[in-house]
């Protein structure tokens, strides 16, 4: 969809390669962790099952297409739990978000169920609300689980301003029990998240790096936390680097900017160490997610 217009051939490719991966998926339905089993377990198990990914893909492919085939599964698929989280595991509130466009946008009763599913889903988050079943530290960011929370917290925010967005394209507000909410309360949960993770926070630290005059050091990275070749020529065995650079608490000497870490702890700290993965260690699963709320945050400002 994206280079729909700016590489016809190379969208047709896409779309074509999508089409085949999601045929395979709907004909041999099973978690990926199924058959890999230690390979990916425990930390890249499929703990959410496969339903989410297949909503996920056919609502993809029906907003790509149009093609009814996509619709007729997706409304079979019973994919139905309540969720509060959204992740790389769990797909579940990122498809209804996208379904409920269909609704809130171009008007499609058939999303109806979607989009209360997406509602259902940011009443679980918005901090007020009589059905929230999300924690928020001191300072005010959103908390869900000790490991790399701020994957879900970019995450969620995404979700945040796209349903933002949606409502104030059709100037729509929806309730959670007794409270009231617009797309400002929405945009307002976003930019607040947003604001802590770079920097607006209780330790003043900015958690992605470079970013500000205060952000981690010493992140989990072994690119970041070793020397180039430039400063030292001489070749590091697999095991050479432990000792010298992963367990000295000196500062890494590369650094990776734009790398958004793991973030802090429920009682807003951070003790900079490289060696505690879950607080110190970026991912492309926190990184790709804030894009979206860094884009719609800089156009809603800037004009």
């Amino acid at each position: 969809m994206v280079f729909r217009k700016v590489d016809p051939k190379y969208s047709r490719l896409l779309l074509a390669t999508a089409k085949k991966v999601m045929q395979f998926a709907m004909q041999y339905k099973g978690a990926y962790s199924d058959s890999l089993g230690s390979a990916m377990c425990p930390f890249y198990c499929s703990y959410s099952g496969y339903k989410d990914e297949l909503l996920w893909g056919a609502a993809w492919l029906w907003r790509a297409t149009n093609d009814a085939s996509y619709l007729n599964f997706l409304q079979t698929l019973g994919a139905n739990d309540a969720t509060d989280i959204f992740s790389w595991d769990n797909k579940l509130a990122g498809a209804r978000v996208l379904l409920a466009r269909r609704t809130l946008v171009d008007n499609d009763k058939r999303f109806e169920s979607f989009k209360q599913q997406a509602e259902d889903f940011m009443c679980r988050i918005i901090p007020n609300s009589p059905s929230s079943s999300t924690s928020y530290t001191q300072g005010g960011l959103m908390f869900k689980l000790a490991e790399s929370n701020l994957q879900y917290v970019t995450s969620i925010t995404f979700l945040l301003t796209t349903y933002a967005k949606y409502m104030s394209a059709s100037k729509y507000t929806f309730n959670c029990g007794n409270v009231r909410v617009s797309s400002s309360t929405l945009r307002n949960l976003a930019k607040q998240q947003v604001d802590y993770i770079l920097g607006e926070n209780p330790l003043k630290m900015s958690y992605m790096v470079g970013f500000g005059a205060n952000f981690p050091k010493r992140i989990h990275h072994r690119g970041s936390s070793i020397p180039s070749k430039a400063s030292h020529p001489q070749a590091f065995g697999c095991d050479n680097g432990f000792q010298s650079f992963f367990y000295t608490s000196n500062p890494n000497p590369n650094t990776l900017t734009g790398a958004i870490v793991g973030g802090p702890n429920q009682n807003d700290g951070f003790p900079d160490d490289r060696t505690d993965y879950s607080h110190s260690e970026p991912a492309t699963y926190i990184n790709a997610a804030i894009v979206g709320p860094l884009a719609y945050l800089a156009g809603s400002y800037s004009s």
